[in-house]
């Protein structure tokens, strides 16, 4: 059974990682898929080709997340499109690690732009169709970071813990129309990005996780699979921590 079947879902930042990894999930269970990148166009169109061979509707759009004009020209574009948004995940973000001492104020602010005003800006974007068609599922990514903190991560920290507020006032404002909105906070997953990690430093964080392995981006994507479908129906303001374990 497929569990999304004749749904369409907005993916930004899937042309990597957990982004892509979710893309790839989702249209194996049915959805259609639009996704927003922002670099290279003949990995979109890989990307397009890959998904269509599950018989799905897939489309890429460049656009920035972070533009709030920019979210909303998307949001209208997918909607001529695709006749609908049912799930949204706003999977964008960046980071710009350094401690406090000497971090700048612009590597603060562009962590915030990135991670967390483009949660506002494609949930504002798509709130008004989900409400006219009284039905849609939010699914925002967060971090285990955001929940515990983490020493030379204050601007991703704060980005990723004002997502879980934000998600939880979404929750409350939208669910009497029907529209659910939930967060998802990664542990360590394994991407192109930690595969840069020395291995001792990667060894290192397997061991301290009860699981004793680094998560996977399909491990992500299941966990947005069931918040979207219908599984999920009762299931809104909260966060599941996808980590093996970490804050156990």
């Amino acid at each position: 059974m497929k569990l999304l079947e004749n749904k369409t879902t907005l993916i930004t930042g899937a042309s990597r990682g957990i982004g892509r990894g979710i893309a790839e999930v989702f249209a194996k269970n049915g959805s259609n898929i639009a996704f927003t990148y922002n670099a290279s166009v003949d990995a979109a169109k890989a990307l397009e080709k890959e998904l269509q061979s599950y018989g799905v509707k897939v489309k890429g759009f460049q656009s920035n997340a972070a533009n709030f004009d920019a979210a909303q020209e998307l949001a209208k574009e997918v909607l001529e499109e695709f006749g609908t948004i049912d799930v949204l995940i706003n999977n964008a973000g960046i980071t710009k690690d350094n401690l406090l001492l000497r971090i700048s104020e612009e590597d603060f602010d562009k962590v915030i732009e990135v991670n967390l005003k483009s949660v506002f800006n494609l949930t504002k974007a798509v709130i008004r169709p989900m409400m006219k068609q009284r039905s849609g599922s939010i699914i925002n990514m967060s971090s285990v970071v955001g929940v515990k903190g983490n020493a030379g991560q204050s601007n991703y920290a704060a980005s990723k813990a004002g997502i879980l507020g934000f998600t939880k006032s979404i929750a409350l404002e939208l669910g009497s129309r029907n529209i659910r909105c939930n967060a998802i906070a990664p542990g360590f997953i394994e991407t192109e990005m930690t595969g840069a990690l020395p291995e001792e430093t990667v060894k290192e964080w397997r061991e301290a996780i009860p699981l004793k392995r680094g998560g996977t981006p399909e491990d992500i994507a299941n966990a947005c699979v069931f918040l979207a479908s219908d599984m999920a129906a009762y299931i809104t303001g909260q966060t599941l921590n996808v980590d093996g374990g970490m804050l156990t």
